[in-house]
Formats: C-alpha cells, structure tokens, sequence
C-alpha cells in the first residue's frame, strides 16, 4: 500500500472516530437507532457505512466549492509569485481538480469501511490507476497549452512543414506519455512489465538500423528548425547547388535552381554541410577595378577619384560606413580604380538598377574629366634596318 493511500486511509479513520464521539454526545437517539446503528452489515457497523456514504455525498455536494476554492489559492499564488503566464494554466486544469476532489472523497468514504484483503487490494490498485489517469490528463493539458500559446510564434517564424512537425511532435509526445502510464498501470495490476520494456527496447533497436538514413534526415529537419540557418523564399548557396528555397519538409529540403529546376537535398546532409545564406545579408557589396588610358593626367585621376567619392557619399541607395575609390595600381594596358562600396537593398533587381546607375555615373565622370576608359591592348613596335651591300 502506497504512502498516499495510508495517509487517506488514517485520515478516514480518525473523522469517523471524531464524528462518532460528537454524534454520541450532543445526541441521544432512540434504542431503535442505536441498536439500528450498531448493527453488522458484510462485517461493518451500520454506522460506519452511513458515515462512507454521507461523507462521499458532501463531497460530491461541494466540489465545485472546493474546486472553486483551490483554483482560487492557485491564482493568488501564482500572482503572487509574479507567475502571470501560468494564470490561464489553472482554468485549463479545472475539471482535473474537481475529479481530484471526488476523487479524495470517494477515499475517504471508503476508509471507514473494514474490506477483506483481496477487496482492500483491489480498492488500493484502482486508486492508484486513477491517480495515474488523473496525472496523465493533466500532462495531456500541459501539452496542449504549451503547444496553443507558443503556436503564434512558430508560425510567424517558420514555415508550413515546421508547423506540420509541432502538430506532429504534440501527438508523439501525448502517446509517448500514455505508453508510460500504461506501464505503470500494469505493473500495478501485477503483471511483468520488464518483457514489456525489454521487447519495446529490441523493436526500437531494430527500428533505428533500418530507418538510419530517415531517422538521420528527421534528426537533419530538427537541427534546422532549431537554428534556423534559412527559411522559405530565401537564396542559398551549398557546395552542390545554388538557388532559392522552396520547401523545408522532415525528410529533405527543395531548393529551387535559378534555371527553375528541383533539387531536393536530404536534411541530413544540409544540417552538415557549409550553407550560404545570401538573403541574410544586410547590405550587398560592389566591388570592380576600372581602367583608364595611360593618357590620363595626375589632375584628371585626382579630380575623377575625388567626384566619384562625393557621388557615392551623397547617393541614399549607398551604405556610408564602406566606401574605398583609390587609384590602385598601375596595370598592364591601364591605370586601376579600386572601387568597393555597398547598396542598402539586398533585393537583386534593386540592387543591378542602383548598380547601373553608379556604372553610368562613374562613365560620366570620367568623360567629363577628359579621359577614357582602356581597353586590353599591345603596341607592336617595327624597327627597320638598313642593310649595306659590298
């Protein structure tokens, strides 16, 4: 017999002697009601049946006070204990207390009661059980109000296939926690739940080798919800393929190509390998080396280096914290610009229009100059000799 079944037991025990003592004082029935009272029925006083009876019956007229009561304490607690998100918690689990209290009546009644042993057995295992069911719903309730009150976040952050895999994860961990109170339940009852444990041990052994390309790629899923290196809609590169991610799915990720072809890749292998997130960027560089004529002068390099600055300086599309135009060095068929710098938008098509503009700009600024833009050349060089003949 558990510790919690004792404590009920004696508790029941101790009202009823209690009771018995006050009725027999402050009250002085008839002969007819004491010798009603004092009579056996399956070994147990008339009164102490009648005492089982009414006790369960103000139980059962006064729980929803008593449930009332409790989940009033449990607010004030968690208030006061500055718990304000386990608040909506305790209304979910009203109807677990109110069985609760039925529940600790109905103990109560019984243990004023003289059962033989097989009775008493059965009466302790049952209890048991129903504590193991009481303690299963409220995990169950547990679940559903994680999952409920985390749902708006995942799903502003992540895509359809994360949110199947919540829904999914949800209904693996309520039957995982029935298989658990099943066990429990059983060995209770008295049967050997070690073979029981053992053979679910051997079939998730067996399992695991043939599904270990699956349980890695599900393994792979989980790594990138919980990282979140990507999601739908961005630009990625891997070392195989280049492009734009279509699907994020538990067994492996879409990837769709720029020449809009499906690449599906195994999430095992994606959450291993080296991923390059292009949309994650927050600004885009442009970097180019342009190459004027020879001809160019130290007053027209000066002057183009010093008008290409104040362009990029003063354009809105241009990120201010990078901006290098230096004359870099001296090239074979041209004098190099060195230009790096960065646009605000990461968006591609942005991006090439802010580009061109630039190009256009630093064209026009070198025209205005006086010099011109070089071209890969070479100077071939006929020395003509005069030959004397004797």
């Amino acid at each position: 017999m558990d510790q919690n079944t004792t404590y009920t037991m004696r508790l029941g025990k101790e009202l009823y002697h209690f009771t018995e003592q006050v009725f027999w004082k402050f009250v002085t029935p008839t002969d007819h009601i004491a010798i009603f009272l004092s009579q056996e029925v399956f070994g147990n006083l008339v009164s102490k049946l009648l005492f089982s009876v009414l006790t369960f019956f103000i139980f059962f007229l006064l729980r929803k006070k008593i449930t009332y009561l409790i989940k009033y304490l449990l607010v004030k607690l968690s208030k006061a204990l500055k718990l304000t998100k386990v608040t909506p918690f305790i209304d979910t689990i009203y109807k677990p207390i109110k069985w609760t209290v039925l529940f600790v009546g109905f103990n109560i009644s019984l243990s004023t009661i003289d059962f033989d042993d097989e009775i008493n057995k059965l009466i302790v295992s049952s209890s048991q059980s129903f504590r193991i069911f009481l303690l299963t719903w409220v995990l169950f309730l547990i679940v559903d109000f994680l999952y409920t009150h985390s749902k708006e976040f995942w799903v502003r952050k992540h895509s359809q296939s994360f949110q199947n895999f919540m829904s999914l994860s949800k209904k693996f961990i309520k039957i995982t926690i029935s298989i658990i109170a099943i066990i429990f339940v059983l060995d209770i009852w008295g049967y050997n739940v070690n073979g029981l444990i053992a053979s679910l041990g051997l079939v998730g052994m067996a399992v695991a080798l043939a599904a270990q390309d699956t349980t890695k790629n599900i393994f792979g899923a989980l790594m990138i919800f919980a990282d979140v290196p990507f999601k739908v809609g961005d630009w990625v590169k891997t070392p195989e393929v280049e492009g734009f991610i279509d699907e994020i799915g538990m067994r492996s990720t879409k990837i769709r190509t720029f020449e809009d072809a499906l690449v599906s890749i195994p999430n095992g292998i994606v959450a291993n390998v080296a991923i390059t997130n292009w949309s994650a960027m927050q600004k885009r560089r442009i970097k180019m080396t342009l190459g004027l004529t020879y001809a160019t002068t130290p007053t027209q390099m000066k002057n183009i280096l010093q008008e290409m600055r104040e362009l990029l300086r003063n354009d809105a599309d241009i990120d201010q914290h990078t901006i290098l135009i230096n004359f870099s060095d001296y090239q074979d068929s041209s004098l190099g610009i060195f230009c790096y710098f960065f646009t605000k938008s990461t968006a591609w098509a942005e991006y090439l229009n802010v580009k061109e503009r630039i190009n256009l700009e630093f064209m026009r600024i070198v025209y205005d100059n006086g010099a011109s833009f070089a071209f890969p050349s070479q100077s071939l060089y006929i020395e003509k000799f005069t030959e004397s003949i004797h």
